[in-house]
């Protein structure tokens, strides 16, 4: 990296300025730059101890996230050396050094990349593979996020050049950049995009603030004084378009953040309105990825403050002005009898009810989860009518019976719910009849209503039969006869028949074009 040279002096044409004359004398003064740029060069390559303790503060990370446990994420940001490329990045900015610029971001991007194959492996091996509440809280990146990199870049600048507190502030950066990144390996362990994506555009925010401003603090204190006024209006106008750029999606992701924080309030207030000053809310769940809006409430209430659930859903979807999913569990009690150990046993006994629902269905999602090799979020339950349904993942060598099979294993592993596995689209099974027999037997049958049963999961109520008539013949031909008995049995099954050309005695149903897939 190239250090500041002496045949470029400070501009003479500013000395008039006292603050100026201050700001050479007492902070650019103040600093050896020859030694903060080498200190830099040195610490902000690739090495094999720098890629060990990446990858170890990667996986400290991702368990840290795995368990939900904050004090064994702070444990992987004090053994981070993610902060050294990343300041490299930023000082090379600020010299116009390109060949530093590529060698941090190689150093970065090696860095980056090892850590997250060794947090995926990690997740891989693992039997949590859950979201925790830690790892949610990375997927959501907002204004305040871009401030806390942008305040731990600027005293990690600060310490590096005045040789002052460096791991304290290397924890610091840690904190904006390890466990995004380790959220990312585990998106793409589970191959869960929302937690993936939104996890890598917290990293990559932080990391470009972090380095942005490790490069406007270097200016501060006089390194790159010998560039062209173009070089620094060129720094000037990068800095400002690249921090518009990503304010103002964060912004937007502040604003959403903030607005169902005043939704949930404004539930609260109609909950507690409608219910009295006597009543509780013990528990208030809101979905805002629901359309309608899903709210779940828990309210302990005097017997005579009961209310009825399709009124207030009413009511608290013309409060809102948006369509509401309302489901309110009352618990009623009369003062009048009863002790107050009473009433807390029937409380008690309502928020054990509550529990063991919600500890089942995440059962249940687990369990499906599992059957059609996808993560536990991408199952969708209902558990107000207990019915879950996750779209299968493509396994290498299955068909259809296979997937047939996982939701009947399913569905005994999970009695009392409705499951429904959607499979991949893949092939309907063969079909086929021994010579001049137009019955079906026990294999054609099972061809039959495996074919029905992936016509009802991808949503297409019709099928076409090779050989069906249009018409009702007096004499059908052998063909006609075995399309009339699988068209009869697809019937039993719920689906519609459509004729279509003859194949001979051995073909595959078809999806109909008209069913509008």
């Amino acid at each position: 990296m190239a250090s500041p040279a002496p045949d470029h002096p400070y501009p003479a044409r500013w000395d008039h300025i006292p603050f100026y004359r201050w700001w050479r004398k007492s902070v650019v003064g103040s600093v050896d730059q020859e030694k903060v740029v080498a200190r830099i060069v040195e610490e902000s390559g690739c090495t094999p101890r720098y890629l060990f303790m990446t990858m170890m503060s990667a996986g400290i990370a991702v368990l840290g996230l795995l368990l939900s446990s904050p004090a064994v994420v702070i444990g992987a940001m004090l053994i981070s050396p993610l902060m050294n490329p990343i300041l490299g990045l930023g000082f090379s900015l600020a010299l116009f050094d390109f060949a530093e610029l590529r060698r941090s971001l190689s150093a970065l991007a090696i860095g980056a990349g090892a850590a997250l194959l060794f947090t995926a492996f990690i997740v891989l091996v693992s039997p949590l593979k859950a979201p925790t509440a830690e790892i949610l809280a990375r997927t959501r990146p907002n204004l305040f996020d871009l401030l806390v990199a942008l305040f731990a870049a600027l005293a990690g600048t600060f310490a590096i050049i005045r040789g002052r507190g460096e791991t304290i502030v290397g924890v610091a950066i840690a904190t904006a950049l390890m466990p995004p990144l380790a959220v990312v390996g585990f998106g793409l362990a589970t191959w869960n995009m929302p937690i993936l994506g939104g996890a890598l555009a917290l990293f990559v925010t932080n990391f470009v603030t972090i380095a942005l401003s490790a490069m406007v603090m270097a200016r501060y204190y006089g390194f790159g004084h010998y560039l062209s006024s173009q070089q620094s209006w060129t720094q000037t106008v990068l800095l400002m378009l690249v921090f518009v750029v990503m304010a103002v999606p964060l912004a937007i992701s502040l604003s959403r953040i903030a607005g169902e924080a005043v939704a949930v309030n404004q539930i609260r207030a109609f909950l507690s309105d409608r219910y009295g000053a006597e009543s509780r809310i013990t528990q208030l769940d809101v979905n805002f990825d629901r359309n309608p809006l899903a709210v779940r409430s828990v309210v302990i209430a005097p017997r005579s403050r009961a209310e009825s659930n399709a009124l207030l859903q009413t009511d608290l979807s013309d409060r809102l002005g948006r369509p509401v999913a309302l489901r309110v569990d009352q618990v009623l009690l009369d003062p009048g009898a009863g002790s107050v150990e009473a009433q807390r046993a029937e409380l008690q006994q309502a928020n054990d009810a509550l529990a063991n629902d919600r500890s089942r269905a995440n059962r249940v999602a687990g369990l499906i989860a599992l059957a059609a090799g996808v993560a536990p979020d991408a199952v969708t339950i209902d558990r107000d009518h207990q019915r879950a349904t996750a779209t299968a993942a493509l396994l290498p060598g299955a068909d259809l019976a296979t997937y047939g099979a996982l939701e009947q294993r399913a569905i005994q592993s999970v009695e009392g719910w409705e499951v429904a596995i959607i499979p991949p689209l893949t092939p309907l099974p063969i079909i086929a009849f021994a010579d001049n027999v137009d019955a079906l037997d026990t294999q054609a049958r099972q061809a039959v209503l495996l074919s029905a049963w992936a016509a009802k999961r991808w949503n297409s109520p019709q099928l076409s039969v090779p050989g069906l008539p249009t018409d009702a013949p007096e004499r059908p031909s052998l063909p006609q006869r075995r399309a009339l008995a699988i068209a009869a049995l697809l019937k039993e099954q719920g689906i519609a028949a459509i004729a279509a050309p003859a194949s001979g005695q051995t073909f595959r149903l078809q999806i109909a074009a008209t069913s509008g897939r």
